[in-house]
């Protein structure tokens, strides 16, 4: 009898310990989901400042430099530029066009919201891919990019989807010797 009841206590015990045991990995998974959310808020926000300081960046020095400003603010829509002027054009795109990669490709996987997206497409929505150097910089690109980003791209930027072109024969690039 006395033995039943030792037995009955320790199966109580065990019961309790077994119920706080159930507790504490509840608490546990709950702890774990709050520290990966709020890891995954503070990348989120690292990405979306190591974007913003690069593009301020980019401007500071641009505006830092009186020749290189000048030159952004040339009408670049206007025949009548020097090649080696057609050249800094097709570099500064390809240097905008890099920073939207980037950013669109963090977008997608949700590392930054989509601010910084809009801002980068209103900067190239300023003119950029209109002009001369704008389509045929974006078709060297276009071979590295996947099909969806290709077709958002278009869209956004020349209202449609480009057709394909022989790149050996681009009149463009042969003209600045871009392309042997």
């Amino acid at each position: 009898m006395y033995g039943d009841k030792i037995e009955m206590i320790m199966n109580d015990i065990l019961g309790i310990v077994q119920i706080i045991s159930g507790l504490a990995v509840i608490a546990s998974v709950v702890y774990l989901a709050r520290e990966v959310s709020q890891t995954s808020k503070i990348v989120r926000a690292q990405f979306g400042h190591g974007l913003t300081s690069r593009l301020y960046e980019r401007y500071f020095l641009s505006a830092k430099d009186k020749e290189f400003s000048k030159f952004l603010a040339k009408d670049w829509s206007k025949d009548g530029m020097e090649d080696y002027e057609y050249w800094r054009v097709t570099l500064w795109i390809n240097t905008i066009l890099v920073d939207l990669f980037d950013t669109y490709d963090q977008h997608r996987q949700n590392l930054i919201d989509s601010t910084h997206l809009k801002m980068r497409v209103t900067l190239l929505k300023t003119g950029l891919m209109k002009t001369k150097m704008g389509e045929p910089t974006w078709r060297i690109w276009k071979e590295a990019r996947d099909p969806e980003f290709v077709e958002w791209f278009e869209n956004e930027f020349f209202g449609r989807t480009l057709s394909t072109i022989d790149e050996a024969t681009n009149p463009e690039w042969e003209r600045l010797n871009m392309k042997n």
